[in-house]
């Protein structure tokens, strides 16, 4: 593996250092990878895209088959429900902690729709492209769908559907009678369509932070830009913690490690290290 282009004793100044008293931590797929999630654009077996047309995570296709995405939905979440947090995601609550101890900001926006983060014990976290674990109706201004409503994922009755998948199976909302629908975030939908999904909070924070580090992330999707052009034309440092060592864009500093090895280390090596 390439060495690091920036040392441990380097990451550890960095936090420390004026740099950090606003951090933005953007994280993808590649975070839960060692947690047996499977990315979406990766090159590990299970990455989604090699099984899973792009045609199929659109909101177009729910309408059309409605019964089909459900299924594909439904198996995801059993995955992410069978997996634990790695220490990637440990050691970014503990970085949270830290800053909130020492009177610094912490965001943590993650692409992924998981609940590890927040098993791991995330607390500035924003879900930008929504939650596995719920469900929402699909008719705006509900109670139970957009811009504000979901439900726990849990408290969807799938007993019809799951003994005969078809379209007349698909649960329904119980406030209006209309479909429910994974409460995440389609590829042919925008990130306003939803409270839930954060973007001002990503935006807010991107303008304030003067360190951002992306972490497992393939930079293709549109939060990804977003946070990369506003941290940079502000100037503030930007890394992507990556083990393929790619360089997303000019500008960008990569380090080629794997986020469960080395955010444990550079998170112990500040523990030791004298307070700011």
């Amino acid at each position: 593996m390439t060495a690091p282009t920036m040392n441990l004793d380097a990451l550890v100044d960095l936090a420390r250092g004026p740099l950090a008293r606003s951090v933005l931590v953007v994280t993808g797929a590649g975070v839960s990878l060692a947690s047996g999630i499977p990315t979406f654009r990766g090159t590990d077996p299970g990455a989604v895209w090699a099984n899973e047309v792009m045609e199929k995570g659109t909101y177009d296709f729910f309408k059309r088959r409605p019964h089909e995405s459900w299924e594909i939905y439904l198996r995801r979440h059993e995955v992410a429900r069978a997996a634990k947090p790695n220490p990637a995601h440990f050691a970014l609550a503990w970085w949270e902690r830290w800053q909130e101890q020492q009177g610094r900001a912490f965001t943590l926006v993650t692409q992924n729709v998981d609940t590890l983060h927040e098993q791991a014990g995330s607390r500035a976290l924003v879900k930008v492209h929504g939650s596995l674990d719920r469900a929402r109706c699909t008719t705006g201004g509900c109670e139970n769908g957009p811009p504000r409503g979901s439900v726990p994922m849990d408290s969807v009755d799938f007993g019809a559907f799951l003994a005969k998948p078809s379209p007349e199976n698909v649960p329904r909302c119980p406030r209006c009678r209309k479909r429910m629908r994974p409460h995440i975030l389609w590829f042919d939908e925008f990130y306003t369509e939803h409270a839930d999904y954060g973007i001002g909070r990503v935006i807010e924070a991107a303008k304030r932070s003067q360190l951002v580090v992306f972490i497992g992330t393939s930079f293709s999707v549109g939060v990804t830009a977003r946070v990369s052009s506003i941290a940079l034309l502000r100037g503030a440092k930007v890394l992507s913690i990556d083990p393929g060592g790619a360089a997303p864009e000019a500008g960008i500093e990569v380090i080629p490690e794997r986020a469960e090895e080395l955010l444990p280390r550079w998170m112990n090596a500040l523990t030791e290290s004298p307070s700011p």
